[in-house]
């Protein structure tokens, strides 16, 4: 599968410590957030649903992580790596960081995938039948509606995320970093940023995502989806994320 691989920046540079250079005089200040997918773990091979249970990264999802962070570190200059704090994530983003310098991870919880209550631990073509309710609570269009088994709804898990990118963002306004992070989390990060509510398509396992956001509370994305790195590794098409459609 080929994939080009955009320019990152349009408007602005940054120099050796992620800080960003405006190129065009009185444009608002923002911070950039380069947010990637963590690697490939076996539960995605094989379409188990995960959440907040903590399953760690397999083969292929290290040599994904290894490789983006090659990218990451030729591509960008970053002043930080933000992480959610469960395993898979996690590990992603100390590859990352270690090709940045060395820099250190950042925990933040809020950037948890979604719970999905009674469906974690489950392959996702038998929850229909194994657990209905749940499953039907999933796949609804109602954005409120909790899963059975202490699931969150698409209206939670958007407000718990979109806040986390906003906080890292007001603490980082003027540079560059990096949130690794979810394919359900990212989704609603797209929902938040996307003025024109057109489907954010599959999450891949470290694809690139590249936000800005101001200091006036305004999203706009910039580099959307780009796997471009994965063309010599595995290249999960089917790893199931946080919702029926993550990739």
């Amino acid at each position: 599968m080929a994939h080009s691989r955009p320019r990152i920046l349009e408007q602005a540079e940054a120099d050796c410590d992620g800080k960003i250079t405006d190129n065009i005089a009185g444009e608002r200040k923002y911070a950039e957030i380069v947010v990637i997918r963590h690697g490939e773990t076996e539960w995605n091979a094989d379409g188990r649903i995960q959440g907040h249970l903590d399953v760690e990264l397999n083969d292929v999802g290290r040599e994904q992580a290894t490789v983006v962070a090659e990218r990451v570190s030729k591509e960008f200059k970053v002043s930080a790596v933000y992480s959610s704090d469960l395993k898979r994530a996690f590990e992603t983003a100390q590859i990352i960081a270690s090709s940045c310098g060395g820099l250190q991870v950042l925990e933040d919880p809020d950037l948890r995938e979604r719970h999905l209550g009674d469906l974690q631990g489950q392959v996702v073509r038998e929850a229909a039948k194994s657990s209905s309710k749940a499953y039907r609570a999933f796949v609804s269009k109602r954005r409120d509606e909790e899963i059975p088994g202490g699931g969150e709804s698409l209206d939670q898990l958007y407000q718990r995320c979109t806040s986390s990118l906003q906080r890292i963002a007001n603490k980082h306004i003027g540079e560059r970093v990096v949130a690794v992070t979810h394919g359900g989390v990212i989704r609603a990060l797209h929902r938040r940023a996307s003025s024109h509510g057109r489907s954010a398509g599959k999450i891949m396992n470290t694809s690139v995502n590249v936000f800005q956001l101001s200091d006036e509370d305004e999203w706009s994305i910039k580099v959307w989806g780009d796997v471009s790195h994965l063309n010599q590794t595995g290249f999960l098409e089917s790893g199931f994320g946080g919702d029926k459609s993550s990739g």
